[in-house]
């Protein structure tokens, strides 16, 4: 293969398995499956980072995405001990509005993409960095951008994520019949003649 080709044959690959993946997330009927393939999905999106040479972009969404939020999805998808035969009943209910909803949404996208235009200058403002950005490394632009031009849109995405986290938390601490729990109150108020009883034991008698 000409090595002018392998790029363009990487992006390809990576573009149509993140596509793939993307689907897969939302069609998938096991939720566990859907989470895997979410990871797929940004393993390849990390790969076209990397292709557009913006591999501080690609390793943060490694570490933290892969890492973190998508390996916190599964556990608490694991630990909600959901039953898929009530979900796959309750999903034939909801099929008409989700039809609706899907339908809505293409229409949107198709209007969208009967209406589009590019600006003249689009292309070349894609291809080379922003001027007062051009002398920085990746992570300092990411810094400059996210800290003082879109500062208000990044802690508003940290509070939809601290609200995310706080909400699956609750999720999976909900009261569970059978389970034995530590009651460290008790524990620590309890007095000694409550835990410990001496008796005087006869010998060859045993304890009754």
């Amino acid at each position: 293969m000409n090595a002018e080709l392998i790029p363009t044959f990487l992006f390809y690959l990576f573009a149509g398995v993140l596509v793939l993946s993307a689907m897969m997330v939302i069609a998938s009927r096991n939720p566990v499956h859907s989470v895997l393939f979410l990871i797929l999905a940004f393993f390849n999106a990390a790969g076209l980072f990397l292709l557009l040479g913006a591999e501080f972009a690609a390793f943060i969404l490694v570490i933290v995405y892969v890492g973190a939020v998508a390996v916190l999805f599964l556990f608490v998808v694991m630990m909600l001990d959901i039953d898929f035969e009530a979900l796959r009943k309750g999903a034939w209910k909801s099929l008409p509005v989700g039809i609706l909803v899907g339908l809505v949404l293409v229409s949107q996208m198709v209007m969208t993409a009967i209406n589009w235009q590019s600006l003249p200058t689009a292309g070349s403002s894609i291809l080379s960095p922003a001027a007062k950005h051009a002398a920085a490394t990746n992570t300092q632009a990411i810094g400059q951008i996210l800290y003082t031009d879109y500062v208000y849109p990044f802690q508003i995405a940290g509070l939809i994520l601290l609200v995310a986290m706080i909400g699956a938390i609750v999720l999976t601490l909900r009261d569970r019949g059978g389970v034995l729990r530590q009651n460290i109150n008790s524990q620590i108020t309890r007095k000694r003649s409550d835990a410990v009883e001496i008796r005087k034991v006869q010998k060859g008698a045993g304890i009754s």
